[in-house]
C-alpha cells in the first residue's frame, strides 16, 4: 500500500464531531440523516466515503475493496484522510461521524491528529440476530451484503468497535440507545439526546433557549416517559398473568 499523507484540518474552525457506532445493520444510516435534517449537522459515513473509493478505481480503492471482503478494517490514515476531504469540502462545522472509529486505534489516531475529542458518542445497540435480518432484507446491491461478509463484519465489531464503546462510557461521553424499536420511536430518544446536549450547551454560554425549543424537549421526554410507563405495566401484568 502506498503511504497516505495525512495533515491535521485547519486550525482556523473549532469543529464539532459527534461519533454515531452500532453494528452493521442497527440503522445508524437511517437516524443520521434524520440527524442531520433536523440539526444542521453534515452526516459523514466512513463507509460509504470507503466505497466512494473503490468505485474511483484508485490503487488505494482496491487495497479498501479486498479488506472490506475480509471483514478487516481499514488503516486509519486512509479513513482519515477521507473524513477531512469530507469535512473541508462540507463547509460547515458540526459533523456526524457514522461508522467510525472502528476500534482503539482509529479513536486514537483521530483525536491525536485532530486534536478533536467528540461532543459525544451515540450507540444504537441492536441484537446480531437483528442486524442479520435487516441487513439482509434490505437489497441495497451492495457487494458486502452477503452472509460471509455480514458475519465477518460482526465478529470485528465486537472484538474490535466494543472496545471503543467502553471507553466512552467510562469518560461520560456514550448515549446508548434502544435500535429494535420502530425507527420513528428511535429518533424521538435520539432527538431528547440532542436537546439535553442543546440545553447544557446554551447554558454554558449563558443563551436563551426559545420557547420552540424547550416545547420540543419537554414533548420528546414526555414520550419516552409514556413509552417507559406502557412497557412497565405490560411486563407487570404479563407476570400477573
Amino acid at each position: 500500500m502506498s503511504e497516505v499523507a495525512v495533515e491535521r484540518l485547519s486550525n482556523d474552525k473549532e469543529f464539532k464531531v459527534i461519533f454515531v457506532l452500532g453494528g452493521p445493520g442497527s440503522g445508524k444510516g437511517t437516524q443520521c440523516a434524520k440527524i442531520a435534517k433536523h440539526f444542521g449537522f453534515t452526516h459523514l459515513s466512513a463507509g460509504d466515503l470507503l466505497r466512494a473509493e473503490i468505485n474511483s478505481g484508485s490503487k488505494n480503492g482496491t487495497m479498501i475493496e479486498s479488506m472490506i471482503n475480509e471483514g478487516k478494517i481499514v488503516p486509519s490514515e486512509v479513513t482519515i484522510k477521507l473524513l477531512q476531504l469530507a469535512m473541508r469540502e462540507s463547509g460547515n462545522d458540526k459533523f456526524l461521524i457514522d461508522g467510525f472509529p472502528r476500534n482503539e486505534e482509529n479513536r486514537a489516531a483521530f483525536e491525536n491528529l485532530e486534536k478533536i475529542e467528540p461532543e459525544f458518542v451515540l450507540f444504537f445497540d441492536c441484537p446480531v440476530e437483528e442486524m442479520e435480518r435487516r441487513i439482509l432484507n434490505r437489497n441495497q446491491g451492495r457487494d458486502d451484503d452477503n452472509m460471509e461478509t455480514i458475519r465477518k463484519r460482526f465478529k470485528v465489531f465486537i472484538e474490535s468497535t466494543l472496545p471503543v464503546i467502553e471507553f466512552y462510557n467510562l469518560k461520560g461521553k456514550l448515549y446508548k440507545i434502544d435500535a429494535c424499536k420502530p425507527a420513528d420511536e428511535v429518533f424521538e430518544d435520539v432527538k431528547a439526546i440532542f436537546s439535553r446536549f442543546r440545553v447544557k450547551e446554551d447554558s454554558s454560554q449563558q443563551t436563551n433557549i426559545s420557547t420552540t425549543e424547550r416545547f420540543e424537549l419537554v414533548m420528546c421526554l414526555i414520550k419516552r416517559l409514556f413509552r417507559e410507563i406502557k412497557r412497565m405495566w405490560s411486563s407487570f401484568f404479563c407476570q400477573a398473568l
